[in-house]
């Protein structure tokens, strides 16, 4: 049953009205990050109240304005249950990117503090904005809008490296998401409705031809999933301050708007009778086996994790592209999981630079010594991203090896066998060099943590990943709900 409920539209406006509230608040650096925080905290408790309704098996629709008379053309929201699990990992982990921004950019003592918090504001906003689009007309224009505000955050730094990085950002997220516009046309075209049903919109009579390019124009433009060769933003993006490098690790806007696309655009039948999950099979297992051999050849820590990124996004994808049951399950947690262990790497690499200065995998023997609790929290982390049980990243990878079962896709095992050899290859190394290496000649096996907000936020984002795994089972109940709508 569908209700009409103001709660969607709130969820994307409570962050804004935190942005001017920042804004406003800019020469008082305490009030400034507390507007930020309650925000933060308003938000995720907003889409809280929404799991009951959604588990229930209802959704939310509010719709902010219409351009047309019938409502064909409308900036207008609707709570289901992939959305929402989208936005409860994304609300959260905004509350400990908060917690952890604060520590951060006091300790380096960031230039443009209020646009920073201003910045992630806005782009925290677009994120709920994408979550729970009604139709293409939104999800376009929020999927557009996260990457304006993440623009900002890239180039935070204002050096010439930056701009240049964010020029690369530019042409990834901006240029090809036109082709994402133009997919959305030709949906249009063929179906007359920009809604999103999760049977898929199209007619059984549309062109297979057309059906066709319109899907590989969704993949290609929807560029945030960066599927290799279109990934090239994403380490250029880690020239961003290191709680915006998490942001754009760890909340897979991209992975979410191909899942949205590939079931509640195209649908389960057109899928199957067009084989599309192929070529998505074909371009998720590439770039999961491609980018974990980049990452092992990376010396510099942040871009290790971003390549690391680059195909734990694409295990999301193959689930989704297996076209069945456990695997578009685990490709849905694949979106928690993954967010909430990278969010745990990318948080100790920023402790390890703030307290140490250093950034080179190189450079971490013995720093376990100095820095045990954030050295723990990245091992937790490190060993959820491998699938190691009891993490949370292994629900995720059971529920994709039973997705390639169901779908006799047997190669897509070895695909997932072989990403965690590599992901242990270019993990387990830092974590033993940290504790089981002498320290560099000249320094001292002293207590140097970050400051203690920082080391908070990490711990408690490493628990996390313990925590998903032996009660993930809000999460599970929504993705099995999902499930039962597009099946």
């Amino acid at each position: 049953m569908e209700i009409e409920s103001i709660k969607p539209f709130l969820a994307v406006a409570v962050s804004l009205l935190g942005a001017a509230l920042i804004l406003v608040t800019r020469r008082s650096p305490n009030i400034r990050e507390g507007c930020s925080l309650v925000a933060a905290t308003l938000k995720f408790l907003i889409v809280l109240t929404m799991i009951p309704t959604v588990l229930a098996g209802n959704t939310l629709h509010y719709t902010l304005f219409s351009l047309t008379s019938d409502a064909a053309l409308s900036i207008a929201f609707r709570v289901d249950a992939l959305g929402l699990t989208f936005a409860t990992a994304a609300s959260f982990l905004w509350i400990l990117i908060t917690i952890y921004s604060i520590g951060y950019v006091r300790s380096l003592n960031e230039h443009a503090q209020t646009r920073y918090y201003l910045c992630f504001a806005i782009t925290l906003s677009a994120t709920m904005g994408v979550a729970f689009a009604a139709n293409l007309l939104t999800l376009y224009l929020f999927y557009e809008l996260v990457g304006f505000g993440a623009y900002a955050l890239v180039v935070h730094k204002e050096t010439e490296e930056a701009f240049a990085k964010g020029n690369r950002y530019i042409l990834y997220i901006f240029f090809l998401a036109k082709l994402f516009l133009l997919a959305g046309f030709l949906a249009y075209a063929l179906s007359g409705t920009l809604g999103l049903n999760p049977k898929g919109i199209f007619p059984s009579k549309a062109d297979p031809t057309l059906l066709t390019l319109t899907y590989l124009l969704f993949l290609v433009g929807i560029s945030k999933a960066a599927i290799i060769p279109f990934h090239a933003w994403l380490p250029a993006a880690m020239i961003a301050p290191m709680p915006v490098g998490a942001l754009l690790a760890g909340v897979d806007v991209g992975a979410f708007c191909i899942l949205r696309a590939t079931y509640y655009i195209f649908g389960l039948d057109t899928l199957k009778e067009l084989n599309l999950g192929l070529p998505l099979v074909f371009l998720a297992s590439f770039t999961i086996v491609a980018a974990s051999v980049m990452a092992l050849t990376r010396d510099d820590l942040k871009a290790r994790l971003a390549y690391s990124t680059i195909g734990q996004i694409s295990y999301t994808l193959l689930g989704a592209a297996l076209l069945a049951p456990a695997g578009l399950i685990g490709g849905i947690l694949q979106i928690v999981n993954h967010a909430i262990a990278k969010i745990t790497l990318f948080f100790c690499a920023g402790s390890i630079y703030v307290a140490s200065g250093k950034t080179k995998v190189s450079e971490l023997n013995g720093i376990g010594k100095q820095m045990p609790f954030t050295m723990a929290a990245f091992t937790l982390g490190a060993l959820s991203l491998i699938g190691f049980p009891p993490f949370a990243g292994f629900i995720s990878k059971w529920y994709l090896v039973f997705g390639s079962v169901e779908a006799g896709l047997y190669p897509a095992i070895a695909v997932l066998v072989a990403s965690s050899i590599l992901s242990a290859s270019y993990l387990l190394p830092i974590v033993y060099a940290a504790f089981f290496r002498d320290l560099p000649p000249g320094e001292k096996a002293e207590r140097r943590e970050a400051p203690t907000i920082m080391v908070v936020a990490l711990m408690l984002a490493a628990i996390g990943t313990l925590v998903l795994f032996f009660a993930p089972s809000i999460f599970l109940e929504l993705a099995r709900v999902v499930m039962g709508e597009v099946g």
